[in-house]
């Protein structure tokens, strides 16, 4: 593969990642706000299919990609910049795995009140509030990767 297609994926996976994060976030907390469970249930419903067709395979395709662009380029595995790229997307990952499990959960239980006419229940709001403070390193941790990427200090 040329250093070309790489890097282009690469960027392309980076800012998948990116913006399927920021996109679910806002949509979900949108539903949220409404406090109707069908709406919840609806939109967490597709939350959680863009989560696995998007962000899963951005998450898999970034490390090999990102590899493949070290080792064509030169770049040691060990330079800081690279290392810290790793950690940063350990971090992430860290905070992504239990959200993805908490927005199965908020559409299991929107769409178990919804369909007994129920208002959300206090389980579905302190995964909600949980799955949204999980967001914000994760996010940051991202946006430093990206940074990383970028600048490759030294």
């Amino acid at each position: 593969m040329t250093f070309f297609m790489l890097k282009f994926l690469h960027i392309i996976g980076a800012t998948v990642l990116l913006g399927t994060g920021a996109g679910i976030a806002f949509f979900m907390l949108l539903a949220h706000r409404t406090g109707n469970a069908m709406t919840v249930a609806a939109v967490a419903r597709i939350v959680v299919i863009a989560d696995f067709v998007f962000t899963t395979t951005a998450v898999i395709a970034q490390p090999i990609t990102g590899i493949a662009l070290a080792w064509s380029t030169g770049h040691s595995l060990w330079e800081r910049w690279i290392v810290w790229s790793i950690v940063l997307y350990l971090f992430t990952g860290a905070f992504w795995l239990p959200v993805v499990w908490m927005q199965m959960e908020m559409h299991k239980i929107a769409t178990e009140a919804a369909t007994s006419g129920e208002p959300l229940p206090p389980r579905y709001h302190r995964l909600f509030w949980t799955w949204f403070y999980f967001g914000f390193p994760a996010f940051a941790a991202v946006l430093g990767i990206i940074w990383l990427m970028i600048t490759q200090p030294a």
